[in-house]
């Protein structure tokens, strides 16, 4: 592509709304423009991008076996309705009625849609299994859009759908798809982990999120470098300390801390680590049938609470944070001063995380203001509490494969794989005949990739002060032919013109850059929208028989002779 043929436009400042990294690099290399509220024209530029993401997945998937379709955009409001997810989903599922005032939605994603058309067609355990996909538009209402195209209310997904007679054809496919979605990420160019994840509202049992790393990203995984063990922070077990309990050495006894209501301010009040403060969360659970459950959930001081790992307790699923006067109405105090050890046990719940359970001489609220307890014991000073895994897991700890100790990093989700099992499939009756004749419904897999959502994660792990730093795979253009006075020189131009098209009858991905302008607004550009390989043709290298190159990311510019410029771009691409 000539660029005085290609309609692009650069920005030498991002506008001031744009918060995050690929959010301003995306505006000023003009690879999208806003539309409105999380919404965004993809210009030619970014297109470009976002196409080679698309043709990677699709390429991939089609060589898994998976087959594409494409879906409708609106969707009746009925098969939301008759697969119960119509309520639960919230105001992001926008709906609208039709002129016949029947109700829409714009989807967000497919299960629905998806099992219906298997469901009409699919009769017999032969038929299975099917993985059918799509690459299409969704539309989800977010309450705040930001970060472009990270967070978008309009976006680009690949979303696929697996139909099984047994759970097992089912894991099997799901192991498909995670070697796929690994190939994927990997001719991509990125950085990324697959970590073991919750299935959130999507349901199901199995579930993998991949994860671009980059210190931008809004999930924290936490990762052992010895192993291949990756897990969400949300879903990464706390083992239980090895060495068991030591003995109770001191007496419990009732020390004053006026004012002192923060674990932090109490430990140094005291005298004494943080960790040796353990602190009590009061929750609530309120169940269908009227029953309510107070609850102390005990951790150490320098820890944080698991809010999934909790709600997963059947004891508590749902809960709540108790409010400041069913605490008072429960523990007789205010919070900031409330423990574990109660003197009407009866109606309270108390469960300690494993890391408490492992403690002795501990300090803790005294359920009295201005006062805490030390050297408080289980066994002696409380009963011995139900125990579980409560808390976030924290760098140091040790990794759950038993093969290294933890480390916390950010990423950016990117796919989603999950193990639906029968949810969707028996709310809409998705079923086949067995191979003894019996009615047997589906098992379901459910496979994500936010295909425009790469693009903005690339950008936001490979930049720099000069602009956009992308893989060549999904680069606008692989690369750039600069050449210094294309309009004055003559051997210039012929030169140029010569190189443009032998590299484009070579498959090579080339911009010339023939545009009237300085050189220093040619490099600026071609660095900020992020081209991996440059090439500049001058008056004084030709004469020498001469090119210079100059990767994206070198430090310094390599000569390289004319007639071997072709070759040597080859195998940089050959390489990388």
């Amino acid at each position: 592509m000539r660029t005085s043929q290609f309609f692009f436009s650069t920005l030498k400042e991002a506008p001031a709304d744009a918060e995050v990294v690929s959010h301003k690099l995306m505006l000023r290399a003009g690879y999208i423009k806003r539309a409105a509220a999380g919404i965004y024209t993809w210009m030619p530029l970014g297109l470009r991008v976002l196409r080679k993401v698309e043709n990677i997945v699709r390429e991939e998937m089609n060589q898994a076996g998976a087959q594409e379709l494409l879906m409708p955009a609106v969707q009746p409001f009925e098969l939301w309705e008759e697969s119960g997810r119509g309520p639960d989903y919230g105001p992001e599922l926008l709906r609208f009625k039709d002129r016949h005032q029947r109700d829409f939605v714009i989807g967000p994603t497919h299960e629905e849609v998806v099992t219906d058309a298997v469901r009409r067609d699919v009769k017999s355990y032969r038929q299975l299994p099917i993985h059918l996909y799509q690459i299409q538009s969704k539309f989800r209402d977010e309450i705040r859009p930001r970060f472009g195209v990270m967070r978008g209310r309009e976006f680009l997904m690949k979303d696929g759908y697996s139909f099984h007679a047994s759970f097992e054809d089912l894991q099997r496919e799901y192991a498909n798809m995670y070697a796929t979605y690994s190939r994927i990420f990997t001719r991509l160019g990125l950085k990324f982990r697959a970590v073991a994840a919750d299935t959130g509202a999507i349901g199901g049992t199995g579930s993998h999120e991949f994860q671009v790393l980059a210190d931008s990203g809004e999930d924290t995984i936490a990762y052992c470098p010895q192993s291949d063990y990756a897990a969400n922070v949300e879903l990464a077990e706390a083992l239980a300390p090895a060495a068991p309990r030591p003995a109770a050495t001191q007496a419990m006894e009732k020390v004053a801390t006026p004012g002192k209501t923060v674990c932090a301010d109490v430990a140094e009040f005291l005298g004494i680590g943080l960790e040796r403060i353990v602190k009590s969360i009061a929750v609530v659970s309120e169940k269908e049938d009227g029953g309510k459950t107070f609850a102390l959930l005990l951790l150490r001081g320098d820890h944080e609470l698991n809010e999934i790992k909790a709600s997963k307790l059947a004891v508590l699923a749902p809960f709540r944070f108790a409010s400041e006067a069913e605490v008072e109405d429960y523990l007789g105090c205010k919070p900031g001063y409330i423990g574990p050890v109660i003197a009407d046990k009866q109606n309270i719940l108390i469960i300690a995380d494993r890391s408490v359970a492992a403690m002795s001489d501990f300090a803790c609220g005294a359920n009295e203001a201005g006062q805490h307890l030390k050297g408080v014991n289980f066994g002696r000073d409380l009963p011995e509490p139900e125990v579980a895994d409560l808390r976030q897991v924290v760098a140091g700890d040790p990794s759950p494969d038993g093969q290294g100790q933890l480390e916390i990093l950010r990423g950016i989700e990117v796919g989603h794989i999950f193990q639906l099992r029968q949810k969707y499939a028996a709310a809409l009756n998705c079923a086949f005949l067995d191979e003894q004749g019996k009615n047997q419904i589906m098992e379901m897999g459910c496979y994500g990739i936010g295909v425009s959502r790469i693009v903005g994660a690339a950008i936001e792990q490979g930049n720099d002060e000069r602009g956009i730093v992308l893989p060549a795979a999904i680069a606008p253009f692989t690369v750039c032919i600069v050449p210094m006075g294309y309009h004055k020189s003559d051997a210039v131009k012929v030169e140029a013109d010569q190189l443009y098209a032998a590299f484009r009858a070579a498959g090579i991905d080339v911009a010339l850059d023939d545009r009237n302008e300085r050189p220093g607004v040619m490099f600026a550009d071609m660095e900020l929208i992020g081209i991996p390989h440059r090439i500049v043709i001058g008056e004084r290298g030709l004469k020498e028989g001469q090119i210079e190159y100059k990767g994206r990311q070198d430090a310094e510019a390599t000569m390289v002779a004319s007639n071997d410029i072709l070759a040597f771009i080859q195998e940089k691409l050959c390489a990388g």
